[in-house]
């Protein structure tokens, strides 16, 4: 999903420099929601894989 964000990201920066800012502006704002997506799934993983530790002990 961090792949997807980064992608998204570079497509805003090219359609930004050669002047399509309405693309650019989508294209930003998918790959925040991507990235956003990807951290909370990062933190739930993180959570649940430390209580599978303590479960474990």
């Amino acid at each position: 999903m961090l792949k997807w964000a980064l992608i998204f990201f570079i497509i805003s920066l090219v359609a930004g420099v050669f002047g399509f800012t309405g693309i650019a502006a989508g294209a930003a704002a998918v790959a925040k929601i991507l990235f956003y997506i990807a951290v909370v799934l990062f933190l739930v993983f993180l959570v649940l894989g430390l209580m599978a530790v303590k479960a474990v002990k």
